[in-house]
């Protein structure tokens, strides 16, 4: 389960994205699943834009396809979840979602983001 904070290193080639490139790499071969909920994916739409413009944002969501990740739709059920998660710990909505995300399908969830340590015991994190 990627992370926003994952897809966007990947993008940026920072620190760690050749780690979420391995990850694509084995989903585009078959030998892994790669997957991103829908919310997580907002938040690259507007991320990219705001830091590399309209033009970058919309090649960005063109290939996303192209790059073997599952987008996961947002359903109630999800919504609820993410909003217990949000009420008990200190992390942003759209990485609640994350979270019930992998939790729901049993997935490590790939970040950098600090703000997940506090669920290291909800789900199983590879840190970037």
């Amino acid at each position: 389960m990627l992370d926003s904070f994952a897809l966007i290193r990947f993008i940026q080639k920072e620190p760690g994205n050749e780690t979420v490139k391995a990850i694509l790499d084995d989903a585009r071969t078959g030998n892994a699943c790669a997957m991103l909920n829908v919310i997580n994916m907002g938040e690259v739409i507007y991320t990219v834009q705001r830091r590399f413009g309209q033009q970058f944002k919309l090649d960005v969501v063109m290939n996303i396809s192209r790059l073997g990740i599952i987008i996961l739709p947002a359903p109630n059920d999800l919504v609820f979840r993410a909003a217990e998660l949000k009420a008990r710990f200190a992390m942003s909505y759209a990485d609640s979602f994350a979270v019930a995300s992998a939790m729901e399908h049993d997935a490590t969830l790939v970040t950098g983001d600090p703000e997940f340590r506090q669920v290291e015991n909800l789900v199983k994190i590879l840190w970037l």
